[in-house]
């Protein structure tokens, strides 16, 4: 599995729109999720042929309102491989795409959308475009971030690479205005190897991330902890064998509508795909009261 990691080059990074007619000989895409079919409670392949390649693609994320769509992708990999952010637009009901530019971290959205994370940067909308680069802070600097995703309340989860797969999850509330130093999630999360790439609800009642317990190959499955009333996190739970197979799965996260949760696959040697299920997978984990 291809770990991610966030780029000091991201603050030299532009938003222009690549020359030439990306959308050329190109299915054309209506509707909702690019006009795909929708799952059920079995995981299925997203846009198979379209962002689903025989390729590297990764991290597939809706802004709120719907009608964009980031990732990042590997492309010329047998030649000279190289790795680009790209976004897929609607406009008038069709879908069209642009390469943003070389990638340079993983990208993800706040709940409003107005801010986009790089690990340990960000950029805020600004008009119809986006600010510069800043900086999460000095608290975050020595933390080598792949992931953040955020709650409404502006509280974010984030990961951490290490060469030895101890990183600790962590999260960041916001207190008087001011964000706080990050804190580790207790052990309920931070057990075993590779934990990363957490995703926190919008409404911080659960998280899910991947990792590897109990399995001395490597191997990532996709947890969840659900937060309990007194305000713990309870044990993590493995989602079911539908979801976790032999292969690595990772990168989890719900869609804006709270409809579907999607999720990364290795499904052959320097091939992830991506894959979308019904969310209420989450709700048949979820203990009962």
């Amino acid at each position: 599995m291809k770990y991610l990691s966030a780029s000091t080059a991201l603050l030299l990074m532009s938003f222009a729109v690549n020359a030439g007619n990306p959308d050329e000989n190109k299915p054309i895409l209506e509707g909702p999720y690019l006009g795909q079919t929708p799952p059920g409670l079995t995981p299925t392949t997203f846009a198979p042929g379209i962002i689903s390649t025989e390729g590297w693609e990764y991290g597939v994320v809706f802004a709120p309102n719907m009608k964009e769509l980031y990732w990042v992708r590997e492309v010329d990999a047998d030649t000279d491989p190289k790795q680009e952010f790209v976004v897929y637009e609607q406009k008038n009901n069709v879908w069209h795409e642009r390469v943003i530019s070389p990638r340079s971290g993983t990208p993800t959205l706040s709940t409003d959308g107005n801010t986009m994370f790089f690990g340990r940067s960000y950029k805020e909308r600004a008009g119809d475009g986006w600010s510069d680069a800043k900086r999460l802070g000095p608290d975050f600097e020595d933390i080598r971030i792949m992931r953040v995703t955020a709650s409404e309340a502006g509280t974010i989860a984030i990961d951490e690479a290490t060469r030895e797969g101890d990183g600790m999850l962590r999260y960041s509330r916001i207190i008087d205005g001011k964000r706080e130093a990050p804190i580790p999630f207790p052990k309920e999360i931070n057990t075993g190897q590779w934990n990363a790439h957490p995703f926190i609800a919008p409404d911080e009642s659960y998280v899910i991330w991947d990792g590897q317990r109990d399995n001395a190959e490597r191997n990532a499955n996709l947890f969840i902890s659900f937060k309990q009333e007194d305000g713990s996190w309870g044990e993590a739970i493995k989602f079911g064998k539908e979801i976790n197979t032999g292969s690595s799965e990772f990168a989890a996260q719900v869609t804006p509508d709270g409809k579907y949760l999607f999720f990364n696959r290795n499904v052959g040697p320097d091939n992830t795909d991506t894959f979308w299920v019904d969310a209420k997978v989450i709700e048949k984990l979820r203990p009962k009261k």
